[in-house]
């Protein structure tokens, strides 16, 4: 390789390392905001003054913020480029056939103990 095919190479490296990994700041925000998602569902349910129903759906609110806070803080998943779309869609199809695979799996296993029980 010649001498600018090499800087070429280390300058397209070093953008594709940078555009990859946050920033203290980034993972500084995702901490923050996790901390928050957890802490406000523990207060609830350790508080006890709500309804079981407004307890359930504010979990259940605040995990899927909280899934997304990760998707976006830690593992840098993005709309705003092609390459940012392609991973997000990759990523969301692999969870999409893990809970079908888990979730199935346990109806299978539910329903076979319910009718070894007749």
């Amino acid at each position: 390789m010649s001498h600018s095919e090499t800087h070429a190479l280390k300058q397209m490296q070093s953008q594709h390392y940078d555009q990859s990994h946050g920033s203290v700041k980034t993972y500084l925000i995702g901490f923050v905001l996790s901390v928050i998602l957890t802490a406000i569902p523990f207060w609830m349910v350790m508080e006890g003054d709500f309804s079981k129903v407004t307890t359930l759906w504010s979990i259940v609110t605040l995990a899927i913020v909280q899934i997304w806070v990760h998707l976006k803080y830690f593992l840098h998943l993005n709309f705003t480029t092609d390459e940012g779309k392609a991973n997000t869609f990759t990523f969301l199809f692999s969870a999409l056939i893990i809970v079908m695979v888990v979730g199935l799996s346990v109806w299978i296993i539910y329903e076979s103990n319910a009718m070894m029980m007749y």
